[in-house]
């Protein structure tokens, strides 16, 4: 296939956070804003961070998460490694927080246009996989296949984005992973209220799951 045909691919990174109990907010607040604040960096398509709105399914009680992407790895490894958010690492997360996971992948799902940055109001629906031992390629083309496929099925999501995490040394064994995008909370609410989304899932994945994290988050105008 020819570059030209090629679609566009946008890498996506999450990191969840777990803040210790009892921290003192203000210092949650300036994490917030010294993550949000990266934004500025050269090598970032879009990025927000904050608290989670709700969790689903986690083993894991996580607070807090960042989603950012980027035009390709070796942006992304700009950024790990740009001065400015290693310092935010040392400063503002690691004394506060007793958690970290991250999981990044790529997508070719976004195309560019208005999808790549979520507008301040989306509700954003994460869900990782921990599949069990033993499976394949095959199987996880399956499962890719059933999540690409909701969009289809749900009018309200604006987009969603999935695929095999590569950077498996922070991802707790999590190897599947996607983002859904709803245009608000009403339709995020809308879909869980019928459990649809979940049913649909599980029913067809569900022989080859060891565990499931689901969490929600919602964009808020000062991270965009």
């Amino acid at each position: 296939m020819s570059s030209s045909s090629t679609p566009p691919q946008t890498i996506e990174h999450i990191v969840l956070l777990k803040v210790k109990e009892n921290t003192d907010p203000a210092k949650v607040n300036t994490m917030i804003h010294s993550l949000n604040r990266l934004i500025s960096l050269d090598s970032v398509l879009h990025l927000t961070a904050g608290a989670l709105y709700r969790t689903k399914s986690s083993p894991i009680p996580f607070t807090h998460m960042l989603h950012s992407r980027f035009s390709s790895k070796e942006n992304l490894s700009a950024y790990a490694l740009h001065p400015t958010h290693v310092q935010v690492v040392q400063e503002s997360i690691l004394p506060i927080c007793d958690d970290i996971m991250a999981v990044d992948w790529v997508t070719d799902d976004l195309n560019g246009g208005d999808s790549l940055v979520p507008p301040s109001g989306s509700a954003i629906r994460l869900t990782f996989l921990k599949l069990k031992e033993g499976l394949g390629d095959e199987v996880k083309d399956e499962i890719l296949g059933v999540i690409k496929g909701i969009k289809d099925t749900f009018g309200g999501i604006d987009h969603i984005s999935c695929g095999e995490n590569f950077s498996p040394a922070r991802a707790k064994g999590y190897s599947i992973a996607s983002l859904a995008v709803f245009r608000g909370l009403s339709e995020l609410e809308a879909v869980d209220s019928a459990k649809e989304l979940a049913n649909l899932e599980k029913a067809k994945v569900r022989d080859y799951l060891e565990s499931v994290m689901v969490l929600d988050y919602v964009v808020s105008s000062s991270s965009v």
